[in-house]
């Protein structure tokens, strides 16, 4: 493929406002084709062709995200490694504007996230804050649809979060990070009063309870364990009872409460591991001053205690065999 090709064939494109399933395989051809290498400003050119094009073909969309991915994470030095500069350059690419134009740039960064060996945290809190503004606003990146009420949260936003929490881990944290539960706090608080996809109900809950146990100094589970999606909630007791539950196994039953939990399928440890372990565990269970903090913060913060929240507090009182005195105020309103 000749030197600029690929520009020429964007500027063509662009010029047409269409790209049609043919202008996909030649540029698949112009991206792959050739010796590989495509330069940032040609990347950036894809970035303006997508922006521009009013009528695209089905391929395109699947094209965009994936040619970034493999751009970004395997055309870099060292390999599979998103910079801190590489990373400041796709946000500013996706959002130069000011908002995300389109559904294709949000899957090109979950397509970056998911396929880094290691990424800039930043980068993965900004796609979490797009899709929670898309919540919030009931249009944008995530919406599709005309009827789509505000303030919801859908199944398709609660995988888009899923898998930005999995991939999450490519950012160098097996646990939830502080900056990932807030912006969940914050989703939950949006959404408190809508009807929203009860898996949502669960990812937050599962979630929440992976960085608690972090800020506690427990080494949580992996997040594609932690996370996995299971029907928890429909179990005895309905919402609040399953939530509970799921709490009480995961921090009340010590080493197997927390293997029972996520279930894990690994073999046990030798015996004096397994003791020393559920001896950590039965520490972390007392609520830290920092965590109380945190939790005092955030929990009811918009002046409502949210069913959600109120289950994470009746857990804490139960199972916590010892009350920071910052949270009997929380208590009381429960």
């Amino acid at each position: 493929m000749p030197e600029h090709a690929l520009s020429t064939l964007i500027d063509e494109i662009a010029a047409r406002g269409k790209v049609a399933s043919e202008d996909v395989r030649r540029l698949r051809q112009a991206i792959y084709g050739g010796d590989g290498a495509v330069s940032l400003a040609e990347a950036a050119g894809l970035f303006r062709l997508n922006e521009q094009v009013s009528d695209a073909d089905s391929a395109w969309h699947e094209l965009f995200p994936e040619a970034m991915a493999d751009l970004l994470v395997h055309q870099v030095h060292p390999a599979g490694y998103i910079t801190e500069d590489l990373a400041a350059w796709l946000i500013r690419a996706v959002s130069h504007d000011g908002r995300v134009c389109t559904r294709t740039e949000l899957d090109a960064v979950i397509h970056v996230l998911e396929k880094a060996r290691q990424a800039p945290r930043a980068l993965e809190v900004f796609a979490l804050r797009i899709v929670k503004d898309s919540v919030i606003s009931g249009t944008g990146a995530t919406r599709g649809g005309h009827d789509l009420e505000p303030g919801v949260i859908l199944d398709g936003e609660v995988e888009l979060l899923r898998r930005l929490l999995y991939a999450g881990a490519g950012c160098g944290s097996i646990a939830i990070s502080r900056p990932e539960a807030e912006v969940l706090f914050d989703i939950n608080e949006a959404t408190s009063q809508a009807r929203n996809a009860p898996a949502w109900s669960e990812l937050f809950a599962k979630a929440i309870a992976n960085h608690v146990m972090a800020l506690s100094g427990f080494t949580p589970p992996p997040r594609e364990v932690a996370l996995a999606r299971e029907d928890w909630l429909a179990g005895e007791g309905g919402f609040d009872g399953g939530m509970k539950g799921f709490f009480r196994a995961m921090f009340g039953g010590g080493l197997a409460g927390i293997r029972d939990a996520y279930r894990e399928d690994e073999p046990d440890a030798a015996a004096a591991r397994g003791a020393a372990m559920e001896a950590e565990i039965a520490v972390n269970e007392v609520v830290t001053e920092t965590e109380a903090e945190w939790l005092v913060e955030r929990i009811g913060r918009d002046g409502v205690l949210h069913d959600n929240e109120k289950a994470l507090l009746r857990f804490i009182s139960e199972e916590s065999p010892v009350i920071h005195p910052a949270l009997r105020a929380l208590f009381e309103k429960v």
